[in-house]
């Protein structure tokens, strides 16, 4: 870890800290070594047991922590606190037929809430994000609007780049997706099937239905 961060090889240091795998000590003892190498902390953390993994995100003050399905009251205010951004992955509960994280208890209590898939072969093989999309708002009681933020602005902050990426300003890269529906509010509605029309990368059109796919890679 030293070599990595000497040479700057990452930018974070994630642990999964939970039971039967990382403890809360541990977890602690390697973020902060890697704090202190310069690396920002992340954390798996409260995904089966409830063991205080949501605690030491905001005592490290991580840049976010994951999945969160049995995170304490006290974890997530201590979170929203110290600005630690919680990015839930519904399709890990779905897969795992777990109970879904609190989504709207979260944001009800004023800590920032990102959506992202935790494609892995493990728990959760999808990369669908309308899948994610639909989870969210289904079975976690979060609003269509809420999880837009999630997928966007929020998610950049969960990579510590809301500065640049993550909503349509001025200076930010220019990357979007039109959609084929007449609102936003059709995205969790309309499920199982491809919706993109176009595709935005770096401000250059890179996909485009009606012209056949990819136009410019």
């Amino acid at each position: 870890m030293p070599e990595v961060g000497e040479r700057k090889l990452a930018e974070f240091c994630d642990i999964f800290c939970e039971k039967n795998v990382f403890s809360v000590e541990q977890s602690r003892h390697l973020l902060s070594k890697a704090k202190a190498l310069g690396l920002k902390a992340k954390l798996h953390a409260d995904e089966i047991v409830q063991i205080g993994g949501a605690e030491l995100a905001a005592e490290l003050g991580a840049v976010s922590a994951d999945h969160l399905l049995q995170a304490s009251d006290e974890g997530i205010r201590k979170m929203a606190k110290a600005g630690v951004v919680a990015t839930l992955l519904p399709a890990t509960a779905f897969s795992l037929k777990e109970p879904y994280a609190r989504g709207r208890f979260i944001i009800d209590n004023h800590c920032a809430v990102a959506l992202a898939t935790d494609f892995n072969p493990g728990s959760c093989f999808s990369e669908s994000i309308p899948l994610i999309f639909a989870l969210a708002t289904l079975y976690m009681n979060i609003t269509i609007e809420e999880a837009v933020t999630a997928l966007t602005i929020n998610g950049a902050a969960a990579l510590d780049r809301a500065d640049t990426i993550g909503s349509i300003d001025v200076g930010k890269t220019g990357d979007l997706i039109i959609l084929e529906f007449p609102s936003y509010k059709f995205i969790p509605y309309h499920l199982g099937v491809s919706t993109i029309e176009k595709v935005i990368k770096k401000g250059n059109m890179i996909f485009d239905r009606e012209k056949g796919g990819i136009i410019h890679c």
